[in-house]
């Protein structure tokens, strides 16, 4: 019986660590891109934004190793991915700009998340 008790209590110790480390890594599994700067019914504006998600794309997903090629493929999968993901949410901030009619959910910011 004693000695469960700090088995048992260890184990309370090393779930109260781990925790906090899966709920901050899956905070990074998505981005919140702002575009409430930019116009976007301008080229310029609509590239920004472009590169704005791309560089989410790099956050969200791991950093490549140079040296693990099934590695740097599968980062390389994931920032693709995370693109695409974003693009319905672009094409449509992009009609909401073109056509102030149109409401987006008064959004002013798209998320990139990891597929």
């Amino acid at each position: 019986m004693l000695k469960t008790l700090p088995a048992l209590a260890a184990l309370v110790v090393a779930t109260a660590l781990v925790v906090p480390t899966v709920s901050q890594a899956q905070d990074t599994n998505s981005v919140r891109v702002s575009y409430a700067d930019l116009n976007l019914s301008t080229n310029f504006g609509q590239s920004k934004l472009q590169r704005r998600i791309a560089y989410a794309a790099v956050n969200v997903c791991d950093k490549a190793d140079v040296l693990d090629l099934k590695y740097t493929q599968a980062v390389s999968e994931c920032r693709v991915g995370a693109v695409a993901s974003a693009q319905p949410a672009f094409m449509a901030a992009i009609a909401a700009a073109r056509h102030p009619s149109v409401t987006v959910l008064d959004a002013t910011a798209l998320i990139v998340t990891r597929p």
